[in-house]
């Protein structure tokens, strides 16, 4: 029927995507999930630059200095209390947000990001950024990306592997449109997100990062989010004090993870509690550093083009390095990328100045010094160190830099993770080990959807059938045979040993009446059956796996989706063991 083509069409698409190089689909898909992205973020975006605009002195979206002091007290405060109240109305699991939700939902969701955790990102996040807490608009815009390509891909009800890709190509669409950092849009999302690199997840998410990134600068032109003066490494000498800069600001970085798992013991307070205590923090520190307020981009061009003191900036580093720890441990629903930039920034600036006092020869500035401990900050803390370098090269558009940052970004993440012992902030905070890379076996498995590798041959019986109900199914020359009880499916056995043992009883004499009149049991003739339990057509073969181990069932029967009794094809062990070896 013709009304029928776009429903097969589609089915087609979502078998297709079952495989692990559906690449064109997958392109397809990033593409989609660009524009989906690129236009939540462009109105996130808006909505803070209106409010902040409209409200804050000289239309500046970033003068909070020019508030008066008690609405710099007063203002962190109010807004944490407009969030506790959202929250009063939110159920708990639906207050979940930001990229620990979206690794959270990675690893135990298959990518299935639910819709009301979006809008309470939305508007938490807003709320957060517009009452100057110390927090970016990136990790909300991660979120907001990777949540609206995963429901893109649950409403088309396609396979868990690709609603894993979209996961990615949001996430990496989001950094791209938030930074205007395609590059590091993308290598964010495979090294955090995603945590794996494959030739098919690059090309999705690729696509993805670049049509956002053209979207923005078609709102917001090609500005950068700093103002970045030139900036090179002028001699080789300074090879020593790049190292020392990546070392402190190592120790630094987990110096923070460490407050703000400090912080987080309080998370079993009412979140009332919790948010009042950090927008306190927040507004009595913004009594004396305004500065500490919003995403504070402002202060770390300030700091880029070396018009700030040494003083100031390591009393600024301090201010800040509180009121982060506390907005973050303590659950201000806003991200963590551009604080550690401007953490960075204040160290990194710091060691350029000190550097000038104590050396007598040509320094590169504290401007360079500042960018390198942009990257080495964010590398640390994130544990990302490509993603952070690829950033850096983004916003400097210098490649003259990438040497230093990449000696600065590698020491200040080994002197984090190894030295200290803290991992990403992310894996730090998190209950479990979620944030951690997966094993092979699990990357492996995840890329596959479980109708790739099911045998769909399969011929559904009752229990008890007849004699000619059971030719027939052997006539089908069906590999299986499902057979089902009260109307459900039960076990399979081979359609080769249903044929055998047909052909044994009717050599026999123990027909009292014609073959065809006699009633068969299924679970009672001699033969092995395997028993099975439901999985739906989207799982990955992870999932297939983990669900034969936890059920201790020896099959699967793939549920189809239009019918939940319906069975469109059986997955067993052996089948997952020999896809894995084939094409491992």
């Amino acid at each position: 029927m013709p009304h029928r083509a776009p429903t097969n069409m589609i089915n087609r698409f979502r078998l297709r995507l079952a495989h692990a190089e559906a690449v064109p689909q997958l392109a397809l898909l990033g593409i989609l999930s660009g524009i989906i992205t690129g236009a939540i973020i462009i109105i996130f975006r808006q909505v803070i630059s209106l409010i902040l605009g409209t409200n804050l002195p000289g239309g500046n979206e970033e003068n909070f200095e020019g508030l008066a002091t008690h609405w710099r007290f007063l203002l962190p405060i109010l807004g944490a209390l407009s969030i506790a109240v959202l929250f009063a109305f939110i159920a708990p699991k639906h207050r979940r947000v930001g990229v620990m939700h979206v690794i959270e939902r990675m690893g135990l969701h298959q990518g299935h990001l639910p819709l009301k955790n979006l809008l309470t990102q939305f508007t938490a996040a807003t709320i957060a950024l517009v009452s100057g807490q110390s927090s970016g608009r990136e990790g909300p815009a991660v979120h907001l990306g990777a949540a609206s390509s995963s429901l893109l891909g649950q409403w088309l009800k396609l396979p868990n592997n690709s609603v894993r890709t979209l996961v990615g190509c949001g996430s990496a669409a989001a950094i791209s449109a938030a930074f205007s950092t395609p590059i590091a849009g993308v290598i964010f999302a495979m090294e955090v997100v995603m945590m794996e690199y494959t030739i098919s997840g690059f090309i999705p998410v690729i696509l993805a990062s670049v049509i956002a990134a053209y979207m923005t600068e078609l709102v917001y032109g090609s500005s950068h989010a700093f103002i970045i003066p030139l900036i090179e490494m002028r001699s080789l000498l300074e090879v020593p004090l790049v190292i020392i800069c990546g070392f402190t600001v190592g120790c630094v970085a987990a110096c923070f993870i460490w407050m703000s798992k400090h912080f987080n013991r309080f998370g079993e307070r009412p979140p009332w509690q919790r948010l009042l205590l950090a927008g306190t923090i927040t507004g009595v520190v913004a009594i004396y550093y305004p500065q500490v307020m919003g995403i504070g981009y402002d202060t770390i061009s300030e700091i880029l083009l070396n018009t700030t003191t040494l003083n100031f900036l390591l009393w600024l580093l301090l201010a800040k390095l509180i009121v982060t720890a506390a907005a973050c441990g303590l659950g201000v629903p806003a991200g963590i990328i551009g604080p550690s930039l401007f953490l960075g920034a204040c160290l990194g600036g710091a060691i350029g100045l000190i550097s000038q006092i104590l050396y007598s020869g040509p320094s590169s500035g504290s401007g360079f010094y500042a960018m390198l401990g942009m990257g080495a900050m964010m590398a640390a803390v994130l544990q990302a160190p490509l993603a952070a370098l690829m950033a850096v090269m983004e916003l400097t558009h210098t490649p003259g830099i990438i040497l230093p940052v990449m000696l600065a970004v590698v020491v200040a993440s080994l002197t984090s993770r190894h030295l200290f012992g803290q991992s990403s902030i992310f894996a730090e905070l998190m209950d479990n080990n979620l944030a951690d890379h997966p094993s092979p076996l699990t990357q492996s498995l995840r890329r596959e959807g479980v109708t790739n590798v099911m045998e769909s041959s399969i011929f559904s019986l009752p229990r008890y059938c007849s004699v000619t109900q059971a030719k027939a199914a052997i006539a089908a020359q069906k590999t299986w045979i499902l057979i089902y009880v009260d109307e459900q499916p039960y076990s399979i056995l081979w359609s080769e040993e249903l044929a055998t043992y047909l052909t044994h009883s009717s050599a026999a004499d123990n027909f009292t009446q014609p073959p065809e009149q006699d009633s068969l049991d299924l679970l009672a003739i001699p033969a092995q059956r395997k028993d099975v339990t439901s999985i739906s057509s989207q799982a990955t073969l992870q999932e297939a796996l983990a669900t034969l181990q936890s059920t201790g069932t020896e099959a699967l029967y793939i549920k189809s989706l239009y019918n939940k009794n319906s069975a469109e094809g059986i997955v067993t062990l052996d089948y997952i063991q020999q896809h894995y070896q084939i094409h491992r």
